[in-house]
C-alpha cells in the first residue's frame, strides 16, 4: 500500500502525505492523516492493529476520518468504524483532447480569504469533505451570480506532477448551465499548462457524474473502499 513510483495513485492520500503534502499532515511510521481543518482523509501503510492504532494515536477526540481499506479495518480500542462505501478514481489522459481555449467569462479565482463563501456553497451543495483551510491544498477557482458564489472547483489532493480536480460542486438553483463542466475545463488547461496530470475521484455509485466525466475525457483507473472511522476515546 505504500508509495510507488510506478503508480503513485494506488494509494493516494498515503502517497500525498508521504511526498508534496506532507507539510499539510501529521505522520508517524505506518500511518498519515491531513490536519484536521484541511481536509478529513487519513491513510494506513498496513491494516494491521498497530497501523491503526498509530492512525487513531494522530486524531484528535471526536474527529472522523475518511480512510482507504477493502478488508474491514483492524479493531482498536477508541476508534469506531461508522461506514463505507466505493470511490471511483478517474484521469484525464495526457493524450485526450482538450479545448486550447474556453468560455472564461465569469470565472474568478478564490482564496482562502474566501473560505466561508465556499463552505456555505459545499455545505448546500456537496457537504462532507471540505474544511476551513482546504483551500491551502491548492488554487481554486468559482463562479458568481446574484452576488454570491453559485459555482467552484480547485486542485486537492498533489503528488509530484499530478493534481486531483475537486470540490466540484454547484448550487442546486444554478444546476444545468454548464458552470460545472466550464469550471473544470478551466481547471484541466490550466494542469496542462503547468505540466501537471488530472485525476479525480467520485462516488462509485454516482452514474451521472461519471458519465459527465467520461465525456469530458476521463477514463476510469479504478474502484476502492473508503472506510470512515472516529476516534470516540
Amino acid at each position: 500500500m505504500t508509495y510507488t513510483a510506478n503508480d503513485p495513485l494506488a494509494n493516494i492520500i498515503w502517497n500525498a502525505l508521504e511526498t508534496t503534502q506532507r507539510p499539510l499532515g501529521l505522520v508517524s511510521p505506518l500511518a498519515r492523516k491531513y490536519h484536521r481543518d484541511i481536509a478529513p482523509f487519513g491513510a494506513l501503510a498496513e491494516n494491521s492493529p498497530q497501523a491503526v492504532a498509530e492512525l487513531r494515536s494522530l486524531m484528535e477526540a471526536g474527529e472522523a476520518l475518511y480512510v482507504i481499506a477493502e478488508e474491514p479495518l483492524a479493531v482498536v480500542d477508541g476508534l469506531k468504524v461508522e461506514g463505507s462505501g466505493g470511490v471511483a478514481q478517474m484521469v484525464f489522459p495526457q493524450s485526450a483532447f482538450l479545448p486550447e481555449a474556453g468560455d472564461e467569462t465569469g470565472i474568478v479565482p478564490l482564496a482562502c480569504s474566501d473560505s466561508a463563501e465556499m463552505l456555505e456553497l459545499i455545505a448546500i451543495a456537496f457537504p462532507g469533505f471540505f474544511r476551513e483551510r482546504t483551500c491551502v491544498m491548492g488554487p481554486y477557482a468559482g463562479i458568481r451570480a446574484e452576488g454570491r458564489l453559485v459555482a467552484m472547483t480547485g486542485d486537492r489532493m498533489a503528488l509530484g506532477d499530478l493534481r486531483e480536480v475537486s470540490g466540484v460542486c454547484t448550487h442546486p438553483e444554478f444546476t444545468g448551465q454548464g458552470l460545472a463542466t466550464k469550471l473544470i475545463l478551466n481547471k484541466l488547461r490550466e494542469h496542462r499548462r503547468l505540466g501537471f496530470r488530472s485525476f479525480l475521484h467520485t462516488g462509485a455509485d454516482n452514474a451521472r457524474a461519471i458519465r459527465i466525466y467520461q465525456r469530458l475525457g476521463f477514463i476510469h483507473t479504478r474502484v476502492f473502499t473508503m472506510q470512515r472511522v472516529r476516534r470516540v476515546g
